[in-house]
């Protein structure tokens, strides 16, 4: 399957509770009309696309039909399209992988896909020629170290890890200077997803992009947030909570195969604007997929 087609087939539920509705609304309203309009704007609303969202999307299509002077569903259709790409486009999708070495930091709460999300990721630059390692960071869940070693095993890349309850920071510590050493293009760390209150989590974050900027000076550093897509609008809150501590670059979306609930996408852009960097579509290894705006659009809208 292709990655175009993995995408599609991933947002397979979403396109049901947003495109298909849609195409309903439009084969049984005559004409283009403010009723259309309101009834469109409920799809997306219904669709967790968010209400502020949903509102946008729908003045910005009255505003195209318009201008335009689209009378037709497919008219409609297409503006949506349109428009749902043109929300979600970003200069800054890509990595940005400009130093050697180049650091991405993984954030997240336990439970979103991070584990996961960074052995794909630590594949998929790997096939890109790139030498990458790994620091197991995460060292206050019990099996986040293992998990991540059977992780980084698959992938095919090194890992750097301390015992459990160790000092994230001294890991990521030793980690950079084991990066340096062996000329690695780019690491990537695991970091705790809850500690025992959000302050400590906060502060423990805090002190592990300290060390980073210390010991890395000048460095391209990523930091990407995993959110699960099934959880809907509370990926919104975790986003602005952790979005708070650190200067996010970029979101990592996974699960979006197992829920009608991928416009979740649109609303964390609209409200944090952060680029969504990849979108995890399945369970296999290449999986996780680089963000494309326009294949995304075209996959939950269909042709």
């Amino acid at each position: 399957m292709g990655v175009f087609d993995k995408l599609k087939n991933g947002l397979k539920k979403t396109r049901e509770s947003i495109a298909q509705k849609i195409d309903q609304v439009l084969v049984s309203f005559g004409k283009v009309d403010e009723e259309l309009f309101e009834e469109l704007e409920e799809i997306l609303i219904t669709a967790d696309v968010g209400v502020e969202t949903s509102v946008a999307i729908i003045d910005q299509l009255r505003d195209m039909v318009k201008k335009e002077k689209i009378t037709t569903a497919e008219g409609v259709r297409e503006a949506i399209k349109r428009i749902i790409a043109e929300r979600l486009s970003d200069e800054q999708s890509g990595l940005n992988l400009s130093t050697t070495p180049s650091v991405i930091v993984i954030i997240g709460v336990n439970g979103v896909g991070k584990t996961t999300s960074i052995g794909k990721l630590a594949y998929l630059l790997k096939s890109q020629g790139k030498k990458v390692l790994v620091a197991a960071a995460d060292t206050f869940r019990a099996a986040a170290i293992d998990q991540l070693e059977i992780w980084t095993k698959r992938a095919g890349v090194d890992i750097v890890k301390h015992s459990e309850g160790a000092d994230p920071s001294a890991v990521v510590f030793d980690a950079i200077q084991s990066a340096k050493s062996r000329k690695v293009d780019v690491l990537i760390c695991d970091t705790a997803g809850r500690l025992h209150t959000k302050k400590n989590l906060m502060e423990e974050l805090k002190k592990l992009f300290r060390i980073i900027n210390r010991e890395l000076p000048g460095a391209a550093v990523e930091t990407l947030l995993v959110l699960d897509a099934t959880t809907g609008q509370n990926a919104v809150s975790q986003a602005k909570t952790f979005s708070e501590v650190s200067q996010l670059t970029g979101l990592i979306l996974t699960k979006l195969d197992g829920t009608a609930k991928g416009g979740i996408i649109l609303s964390i852009k609209n409200e944090l604007n952060v680029p969504v960097k990849f979108v995890g579509v399945g369970e296999q290894m290449d999986d996780l997929q680089p963000f494309i705006p326009q294949d995304f659009a075209e996959a939950l809208m269909g042709s």
